[in-house]
């Protein structure tokens, strides 16, 4: 780096003149945009001096703390926004602030998949370095280096006579500058912590002997190289290049001084969720709560608790023609001060017609396993409907339990029923095998799963998709599995044996089960199996959930042979004596006319090849440029072209009577709080005009996770009922919940949408974007998003929806609501189905790009860009 010439040419000059006034505009500019701007931005533009004015207030209380607390705050000062501390200074309990401290940590974690949290041990380690180096952390150097780190070079002033204490620092680029500074720091009159210095203040602030007002130019930068003997030239350099850039530098300073990018607002909304407080003042809920310890898992012991609410002092939702009882249950265990577990359920009771009026139990049943000992636990319920609380704090001490009778049964007799088949399955002393799969859903990647025994097992044996992976004969009988970087469904089974070898056990559990699969399997005749003049067709069929087989026909070659109605699903076939190869076919209808077949060759010989025909199917819009559906549009009018390669159009048709099933996907954050209500009557008006006698929709809401709230269904009751005792809380996982609900759509056949509504970007996903959006051109579905406000990534939105034939709409608030399902309605009911089969029989896996056009001035086809074979 070379030092600034004292003698400014005239183009340095104007130059610098230049740098002033985009400067000065910039600032303008800043001070004129919108009050709703300003509020969006104030947080960012905060600056370090303005967050310690403004936590000047917040002082007293943090004098109030702790010792361990006041030090853990002067760490992560830099860090912590302003909701943040006044969340953390709202807490009473030392467990509640434990806890939010390694949530604190936890938010930060860029890298949730290692053991390690990089970004915490990184910034412990910086705060050590500093409070050795700079003893006190006020000093602006250690918060300078806790939050660009170590610079790459250091000059210090060493001519006490001409210099006030100086240093000044150049980084090659920081976490969060991407370019070369340099940051000057002094200690006037040698006493107290060093400042940075800003080039605006003036030359002579540095200088001892200063008889000259701020901001004037009495001393020159040659005096330091040629005044200090040692180190003089590299400290003028750099104090002279902050020097030069007058003006705007503080825009510069306001970068290296920037709080780091936090984790978004909303954990700490989650956190607050959890919480066993409730408001001060508010209407209390009449409960009962029993609790129980029905038997062992692994080494804890069950515990069962119900809390017993009267339907008559609970509130009743009334949406459209749905009535429901909601709440939410939160509870904290203690263990000798220490926060141990916690947990939040969600209770749903929809009101039954002859039930009105009367007065029932609402149990709400929850489970969790404990160790041995003493725990204070706290229970929170909220009505959600009438908005009171239940609150108690109960002393447990859990029990040793190893294979005792189940106790006595709760006082409620249908509680009671409730429980006996769980107690008991708990309790069971014989030999036993179950797999217990991971938490949560989306299972991907390396995932260990562990099994649960009682009895003598000699040897445990593991199979993935029927293939043995690994034999163990000793305890813990688990096994880690690679599942691929993206979900999907896989049969684990496992087979316990005794010491003769003999079969004792078994379980099998399905990973990533697809509840909506409607598939039909020949399990006779078999293929490769030798057949003389008759067999018994037997046929298994995987039903999508809520779901009826209406009938099951059996064909022989094309001839239909019967038509069973109810299971078992088996029926005698004689095989033709003059034709040497024939094939059987089953063919399952449900109720709603949906159909699906499987067809095996009987008798095949070894030779037969059976060639996979891919079969592409595209649902299609066509919209002029208002962006109004077309119609009246011919097979004449498209083209298909499959990686470069016109393909022929097999099958066109225009969707008039095709079943839809539409799944809506509502973010549910803490920042939907003040948009829920008009989000959800919105919602429910699409689905009321929308959904008809073979149509099918499904309700998904998300926020931290995704959750599965109403199953496809018809009944717009049972959806209403799901919108109903929506809250809005924790963080927003959308690449997470993207996933989910296409995930969802497993197993389902025809014309298929995913209505996706967020007012927020992601944050906290385990997926990425790109995983979202390679699932999503592998699953066929149509996505529609609809972005609300500002806080939104437009163009990711966007490209997920263009990829899928979908369309992304923008709204500033949940005004437009009605009008975007209007226009997504109109949509889905004018669509045509364009179909073609694949000339590419090459086989692979690779993306193939589809390219649909349509030949009709002022006019554009929408549908999906590729699919995976």
């Amino acid at each position: 780096m070379m030092p600034l010439s004292s003698n400014r040419s005239p183009a340095s000059l104007i130059r610098d003149t230049v740098l002033i006034v985009l400067t000065l505009l910039c600032v303008l500019f800043l001070s004129v945009s919108s009050p709703a701007d300003a509020a969006q931005n104030a947080g960012k533009k905060m600056s370090r001096s303005q967050r310690k004015e403004l936590r000047k207030e917040q002082k007293e209380a943090v004098a109030k703390l702790p010792a361990k607390y006041q030090e853990w705050i002067a760490e992560v000062e830099l860090l912590l926004t302003d909701e943040e501390l006044t969340s953390f200074l709202t807490l009473e309990k030392d467990y509640q602030r434990d806890a939010f401290i390694e949530r604190f940590w936890e938010a930060r974690d860029k890298y949730k998949s290692t053991g390690a949290n990089e970004f915490r041990d990184r910034w412990q380690a910086r705060v050590a370095q500093a409070r050795q180096q700079f003893g006190d952390m006020s000093d602006e150097r250690s918060q300078i280096f806790l939050l660009n780190g170590p610079p790459a070079a250091t000059a210090a002033s060493t001519c006490s006579t001409l210099l006030w204490p100086v240093e000044a620092w150049f980084y090659a680029g920081s976490d969060t500058i991407g370019q070369e500074f340099v940051i000057v720091f002094y200690r006037r009159w040698g006493a107290g912590p060093y400042r940075v210095w800003n080039p605006m203040e003036g030359m002579d602030v540095l200088f001892v002997e200063n008889s000259y007002s701020i901001g004037s130019r009495g001393h020159a930068i040659s005096e330091i190289a040629q005044g200090c003997v040692r180190d003089g030239d590299r400290l003028a350099a750099m104090i002279g290049w902050v020097a030069a850039q007058r003006m705007s530098y503080a825009l510069l300073q306001q970068r290296f001084e920037a709080q780091p990018q936090g984790p978004g607002g909303e954990w700490v909304a989650t956190f607050g969720s959890y919480s066993t407080e409730i408001p001060e003042g508010a209407a209390l809920l009449p409960a009962k709560l029993e609790v129980e310890f029905p038997g062992r898992y692994q080494n804890r012991t069950a515990l069962q608790g119900v809390l017993s609410v009267a339907s008559t002092d609970a509130g009743l939702a009334k949406l459209a023609e749905h009535r429901s009882y909601n709440f939410v249950l939160t509870g904290e265990v203690l263990q000798k001060g220490k926060l141990f577990d916690r947990f939040r359920y969600k209770f749903d009771f929809p009101l039954q017609p002859a039930a009105e009026g009367g007065d029932t139990q609402l149990p709400l049943l929850f489970q969790r396993y404990l160790r041995p000992g003493e725990y204070l636990m706290i229970l929170k319920v909220e009505d959600l409907n009438s908005g009171r609380f239940y609150r108690q704090e109960k002393t447990l001490v859990v029990p040793q339990v190893d294979k005792a009778a189940p106790p006595p049964p709760p006082s409620d007799p249908e509680t009671a029923r409730i429980l006996a088949e769980a107690n008991a399955a708990i309790s069971n002393g014989e030999t036993t095998l179950k797999i217990v799969p991971p938490p949560g859903d989306l299972q991907s990647g390396m995932l260990r799963f562990d099994t649960l025994t009682t009895g003598d097992i000699a040897q445990v044996t593991f199979a993935l998709d029927g293939k043995p992976v690994l034999t163990k004969k000793k305890p813990p009988f688990s096994v880690e599995l690679d599942l691929g970087s993206l979900p999907r469904p896989r049969k684990l089974s496992v087979t316990a044996l005794d010491a003769a070898g003999n079969q004792i056990a078994s379980d099998e559990t399905l990973i990533n089960a697809v509840v909506n699969r409607f598939k039909v399997n020949l399990i006779e005749p078999r293929r490769g199996k030798k057949y003389e003049s008759s067999l018994l067709t037997n046929v298994d069929i995987d039903v999508p959930d809520g779901e009826t087989v209406e009938r099951v026909e059996i064909y022989l070659n094309e001839t239909r042979l019967a038509t069973l109605y109810q299971p078992p699903y088996t029926q005698p076939v004689v095989l033709p004596k003059d034709e040497p190869i024939a094939y059987v076919r089953a063919v399952a209808f449900l109720t709603d006319g949906n159909s699906t077949e499987d067809l095996v060759f009987v008798n095949a010989p070894d030779n037969l090849a059976e060639m996979d025909i891919q079969f592409v199917e595209l649902y299609t819009s066509v919209l002029d440029r208002q962006g109004r559906p077309v119609e009246g549009m011919q097979q004449k009018d498209f083209t298909v072209v499959e990686d470069g390669v016109r393909q022929e159009i097999v099958r066109f048709e225009k969707v008039t009577n095709l079943p839809i099933h539409a799944a809506v996907a509502l973010d549910v954050s803490a920042s939907m709080t003040d948009k829920i209500e008009q989000t959800r009557q919105a919602a429910l008006r699409f689905m009321e005009q929308t959904i008809q006698a073979k149509d099918r929709a499904a309700l998904i809401t998300f926020n931290d996770r995704p959750n599965l709230a109403v199953k496809f269904t018809k009944d717009v009751n049972a959806l209403a009922g799901g919108l109903a005792g929506l809250k809005a809380e924790r963080g927003t996982a959308l690449y997470d919940s993207i996933i989910f609900s296409l995930f969802y759509f497993n197993g389902v056949k025809g014309q298929r949408a995913m209505l996706l509504l967020s007012d927020g970007k992601d944050e906290g996903s385990r997926f990425s974007y790109e995983d979202a959006l390679d699932y999503a051109r592998r699953a066929g579905v149509t996505i529609y998003s609809i972005g609300l406000g500002d806080d939104i990534d437009r163009k990711k939105l966007e490209k997920i929806s263009e990829e899928t034939g979908g369309r992304a709409f923008f709204s500033a608030n949940t005004a437009g609501l009605d009008a975007i399902y209007h226009t997504i309605e109109e949509e889905l009911r004018s669509k045509y189905l364009i179909a073609y089969q694949s000339t590419n029989t090459g086989g692979g896996d690779d993306f193939r790009t589809v390219d649909l056009k349509v030949n009709k001035p002022g006019t554009e086809a929408k549908t999906l860009r590729g699919y995976y074979p």
